[in-house]
């Protein structure tokens, strides 16, 4: 099996103890992976909280912050394909998509080195004439970086991208799910350049690394990508040390199509929206709200894609759906499918575990009609859609926010004043008309509610990870006035 190891402080190690990884596709173990301690969790933390301070980071100018960006991101495309077939074989996410999404990572990289030298400040006009005021941006300070295994290059470069443009030092923890591909990452990291410490990599479980990460007295800043109980966790636990957060936290995105909508366009998006990435996908449109004159085409059209879908193995570039990332996600999805149809949810297609090794599971619609079914309300993380009908515009914005989530959303229309309607009515931190799923490092990403705070992409999430310091300088000769008046 591969050997896989920690990058702390500038250094390879591998860790007290490991653990075996599965490949997806067959469920066999293929790659042993450190197991992050509270011990490895401290020194990388106190690695970074030196780095922060060290002249050799400190005193960096951000053009120079950039040049090393610019070096990663070559590094990473240099190395995209590389990186992409380690993370189908660890996650079991196609290796067309990885392939495709792992070349456009570099492009965040390249977006935040050119960022670097233009995160800005300002002059004040105070009202004070004998005073100089001006604002400092200066790095939030230790970033504690936590992401999943879904996309994880891309969900890291969102975090590290912004946080090394900022000035700021980081520990980021992968998942223990799928770590391999960022644990590889650290070998880039290395050699492009960066100061020691500067960037620190390890992988673990939530109650053995993810808590004393979260909670560590060095961390000013946690990242995190996930669900929102563990989010929960991690709130709690930045009380110990009051970091500010910035939370992506999934959703349950609605995708409504209305009856002037170009239905076989639309029916392409709603496949790439929810079946696509096997489903495993935080903007999943796993609502599907359809006008209900267009209804019974729309389903027939999906239907048809659905059957025409080609399941495999996630390594040959014909596959478009492979197998969930876990045995547990695939038992947790057909345990919500049986639930939904008990509950009167009308199963349209899938809905089956397929007999065979690899933790597969087929394209699947539920028509959840009238009735409150678990998957209507529920995020599955896998490729299972539900459906339900509306009459009017008002109903399909009162089913659109009728969720706690507010991460993204997809309008189909052809008419233009609808679609701004919708777009200033609907809950959400992301909407795409006539179009799904799509991203860009210069647009930012984030969502409302249950679907977290804060943004990444784009300037706003260089900004989450800076504070603002404001300068005051005296410029008169003049003796200080009365000391006992503020000024």
């Amino acid at each position: 099996m591969q050997r896989f190891q920690h990058y702390i402080d500038g250094a390879f190690e591998d860790g007290s103890a490991t653990f075996e990884s599965l490949d997806p596709a067959n469920g066999k173990p293929w790659a042993l992976i450190p197991r992050g301690q509270a011990d490895d969790v401290d020194r990388a933390v106190k690695a970074a909280g030196r780095a922060l301070w060290s002249p050799e980071w400190r005193d960096m100018t951000a053009t120079m912050r950039g040049k090393l960006l610019y070096r990663l991101a070559d590094l990473v495309a240099e190395n995209a394909q590389h990186l992409a077939e380690l993370e189908t074989r660890d996650t079991g996410k196609i290796i067309r998509e990885t392939s495709a999404q792992i070349a456009y990572v570099a492009e965040y990289y390249r977006y935040y080195a050119g960022l670097a030298d233009k995160i800005e400040g300002a002059h004040l006009p105070i009202d004070k004439p004998d005073m100089e005021v001006w604002l400092r941006r200066e790095p939030v300070g230790v970033v504690a970086a936590v992401v999943p295994w879904n996309s994880q290059l891309f969900l890291s470069a969102v975090k590290i991208g912004p946080a090394l443009a900022a000035g700021c030092t980081l520990v980021v923890k992968a998942s223990e799910d799928g770590p391999a591909p960022m644990l590889a990452l650290a070998k880039l990291i290395d050699e492009a350049g960066f100061p020691a410490g500067v960037v620190n990599i390890l992988t673990g479980f939530g109650d053995e690394c993810g808590a004393h990460l979260s909670s560590h007295p060095g961390v000013d800043h946690i990242a995190f990508t996930g669900g929102p109980q563990t989010a929960r966790h991690i709130i709690r636990n930045s009380a110990e040390n009051l970091a500010s957060t910035s939370l992506e936290l999934g959703g349950k995105s609605p995708f409504i199509v209305f009856e002037d909508a170009d239905l076989e366009s639309a029916a392409n998006a709603q496949v790439a929206g929810i079946f696509a990435a096997t489903g495993q996908s935080c903007v999943a449109g796993s609502r599907l709200l359809v006008h209900a004159s267009v209804k019974d085409r729309f389903l027939t059209l999906l239907k048809g894609k659905a059957a025409r879908i080609v399941i495999g193995d996630p390594q040959d570039k014909a596959t478009e759906v492979g197998p969930l990332c876990t045995t547990r996600q695939r038992e947790h999805i057909d345990q919500l499918v049986g639930d939904s149809i008990a509950a009167g949810a009308e199963l349209v297609c899938g809905g089956k575990v397929p007999e065979g090794e690899g933790y597969y599971y087929p394209p699947t619609i539920l028509d959840c009609s009238d009735v409150l079914a678990p998957s209507w309300e529920n995020e599955f993380f896998g490729p299972v859609l539900s459906v339900r009908s509306f009459e009017t515009e008002e109903q399909a914005v009162e089913l659109a926010n009728g969720t706690p989530y507010g991460l993204a959303a997809g309008v189909f229309t052809t008419n233009l004043t609808r679609a701004h309607r919708m777009i200033r009515r609907i809950r959400a931190g992301v909407v795409w008309v006539n179009t799904y799923r799509a991203v860009s490092p210069i647009a930012p990403f984030g969502g409302f509610g249950l679907s977290g705070q804060g943004r990444e992409g784009g300037l706003e999430a260089a900004l989450d990870y800076t504070k603002v310091k404001t300068v005051w300088l005296r410029t008169s000769d003049d003796p200080i006035p009365d000391p006992f008046v503020m000024r």
